[in-house]
């Protein structure tokens, strides 16, 4: 059965994999990136099955837009696969003083969750990215009031992205699959690649489990899961996650931040 599935960060590396692959196999791909040369170009190279939407996932603001470009044009979206990420910027910290790992990695995802879940069916799916690398999250740090490094700033991001989606998953009902997947350390990835001066793993690791996560049987009962592919493997995230003060520590902090452009 065709899915219409968006995937933001979709102009290269894993989220351009994984839209070519979706798309290849007959599914409506909807391609997000910053850059719109960058999503025709990648647009060209998939060829049929998809459509573009550009959003500055940094701003907010934009991703309201985002999201009601993709309402303007669907009344139903099966998955939202959530890829986009930041682990090094030339301005690491944007003109409202909040650190751009945290915005685009934790706030704009939760957002796109927030604006899009009125169309996404119950047996449909939100794939969140994390990663094998999470730390527990410094509130000021989030708040844009404590100064992060690179890798800090993203294991801080990605733990909080697994906090939500175990949180967020908890309290709903007839609601669709809200999964958080690492898909793999150190692959291909251009993040990777300049973030580590790395060639990296075969990317098809990424791109494979993010298909699975997002029509896969085994991840059909899993909300709120966490699924570690360097183990292959649901388990349990960073212990901080599964602090319950900690926990809501950061959902206070994410919907407080989220509901400042309101």
């Amino acid at each position: 059965m065709t899915k219409t599935i968006l995937i933001t960060g979709s102009t290269d590396g894993i989220g351009l994999l994984t839209a070519t692959k979706l798309a290849a196999d007959g599914h409506n791909v909807l391609l997000h990136g910053r850059s719109i040369p960058k999503l025709e170009s990648a647009a060209a190279e998939i060829g049929e099955n998809v459509e573009t939407y550009a959003a500055d996932l940094s701003d907010l603001s934009a991703v309201q837009e985002l999201a009601e470009n993709v309402r303007a044009k669907h009344d139903r979206l099966d998955v939202l696969i959530n890829n986009a990420g930041v682990l090094k910027a030339q301005q690491s910290v944007l003109e409202n003083g909040q650190d751009i790992r945290f915005v685009v990695n934790t706030l704009a995802p939760y957002l796109l969750t927030a604006l899009l879940l009125p169309i996404i069916p119950a047996v449909g799916r939100v794939v969140n990215l994390s990663s094998a690398a999470q730390a527990p999250v410094n509130i000021r740090a989030m708040q844009g009031n404590v100064p992060l490094a690179d890798m800090e700033a993203y294991a801080q991001s990605k733990l909080a992205i697994t906090i939500w989606t175990r949180e967020w998953a908890k309290s709903l009902s007839d609601a669709p699959v809200m999964v958080a997947v690492n898909p793999g350390s150190l692959l291909a990835s251009k993040m990777v690649k300049e973030g580590f001066g790395l060639a990296g793993n075969d990317m098809n690791i990424g791109a494979d489990i993010l298909i699975d996560a997002a029509l896969g049987e085994r991840f059909a009962d899993a909300s709120g899961a966490y699924f570690d592919n360097d183990s292959g493997a649901f388990s349990d995230p960073h212990a901080a996650a599964l602090d319950k003060g900690h926990a809501a520590d950061v959902m206070n902090t994410i919907r407080e931040l989220v509901n400042q452009i309101n």
